[in-house]
């Protein structure tokens, strides 16, 4: 097994290591370190059958079923396909998720802490994944906005990235955004927070999953979001994931950023994923990118 570290900022990548490597105590208690103190972990070409995902994901936490079943994985309820591939002219998965910068689920009130993804069918020349730690992003803050978030509350929703559906059709404008707000409530967390194994801070929020900063006029929130986006985007000190075949990959959701990049037209891309609640949450299924 080789160790290695992808950036200065985030990430670490394992090579060399199978399905029967990683559930040896002695190396799985390395790969979530790993993930505990870089972020994100990224096992090259690991070979694994949806129930060894499945497995791996509950050496973490609980595995949580995807709230949108026609999303689910026909035997496993645990895993989410996403995919741009069809069978019997059926779509397979959920073609389009998380193409904008984004947290995990921060729009709910205890998101999952970890994500897996496995690549299933990947190509290695788009559908990239690209990740941003938010430590970082709170280390490069200027010094004056880091005085000024330190006891804000972020107020988060999903509305900015909810799809009309079939039952939307005839609702006015404002009719629709007040269902969301009752299907969907806002939920508060603290902007700045301190990660629990490594006692750092980070920022934790973006532009797509937040309404506002709360006590932020408009144009205060507008100058937030915009040097968050700066911070976010700069590249470099954004990781590039191109997948290779079986690439395996897990990041924890609050202190991580990540963007799905496209998939060039004609090119089929299928990747596995798990959301991984806490042992101890209260069991619900989880709904993430998917609006």
């Amino acid at each position: 097994m080789n160790i290695t570290e992808i950036t200065p900022f985030i990430g670490l990548e394992l090579t060399g290591v199978g399905y029967d490597d990683l559930v040896r105590p002695e190396v799985w208690e390395k790969l979530v370190e790993g993930v505990r103190e870089r972020e994100l972990v990224v096992v090259r070409g690991i070979e694994l059958t949806p129930l060894q995902q499945i497995d791996l994901a509950s050496r973490l936490g609980r595995p949580v079923p995807f709230v949108i079943s026609k999303y689910r994985h026909p035997e496993f309820e645990e895993i989410m396909i996403s995919s741009n591939e069809k069978k019997g002219d059926k779509p397979i998965g959920v073609a389009r998720v998380g193409n904008f910068w984004h947290q995990d689920s921060s729009f709910v009130a205890e998101p999952a802490p970890f994500t897996m993804l496995h690549g299933v069918n990947v190509p290695s020349t788009s559908g990239h994944t690209k990740f941003a730690s938010a430590v970082d992003v709170h280390d490069r803050l200027p010094e004056e906005w880091k005085a000024r978030l330190a006891d804000r509350i972020g107020v988060h929703t999903v509305g900015k990235r909810l799809r009309i559906r079939p039952e939307h059709v005839g609702l006015s404008v404002a009719e629709f955004k007040a269902l969301i707000d009752v299907e969907h409530p806002k939920v508060e967390h603290p902007l700045i927070c301190k990660d629990e194994y490594t006692g750092r801070e980070y920022v934790y929020g973006s532009r797509e999953y937040m309404d506002s900063v709360a006590g932020f006029d408009p144009n205060e929130n507008e100058a937030f979001f915009t040097l968050l986006d700066g911070l976010i985007q700069d590249e470099e000190r954004v990781y590039t994931h191109r997948w290779t075949q079986n690439d395996l990959v897990i990041w924890k959701t609050r202190t991580t950023y990540h963007i799905a990049t496209e998939v060039e037209p004609g090119v089929g891309r299928t990747v596995h994923r798990v959301s991984i609640e806490a042992v101890d949450a209260e069991v619900q299924p989880v709904e993430e990118e998917v609006q």
